[in-house]
């Protein structure tokens, strides 16, 4: 099953939420992602049925294994790709735009080199 852009940046944004507050709820998804709340109500129910996410019984969301796959990788890529950028010069703002933009697009082999040489290189 291949997974959406938009769907990544949702499981990466509760992967992070998760991370700096310990629980997610939809309201701070589209804080962060910049979103209206129908758009995550629509995202949530989406990512629901497709066995990404749970709800608990306060209606906090729980990342699924496979979900949590995915927003592990995307965000794995997110950070190195950052790193990787601002290590060039580029501004921290700038780098971790643009790695934004490619983490979903940058294929595993190239990833996979780019983390080589990352880790030699460190």
């Amino acid at each position: 099953m291949t997974i959406h852009k938009s769907a990544e940046d949702y499981l990466e944004a509760m992967l992070m939420l998760k991370e700096q507050r310990g629980y997610v709820r939809s309201i701070d998804v589209a804080e962060m992602l910049g979103v209206t709340k129908p758009s995550v109500s629509y995202a949530t129910k989406r990512l629901r049925e497709n066995g990404y996410i749970s709800l608990d019984h306060a209606g906090m969301i729980q990342l699924t294994e496979p979900g949590l796959e995915i927003a592990e990788r995307v965000y794995e890529r997110h950070r190195l790709l950052t790193e990787l950028f601002i290590g060039l010069g580029v501004s921290p703002e700038t780098a971790r735009e643009d790695a934004c933009k490619i983490e979903h697009d940058l294929s595993a082999e190239t990833f996979d080199a780019i983390r080589r040489h990352a880790q030699e290189y460190r």
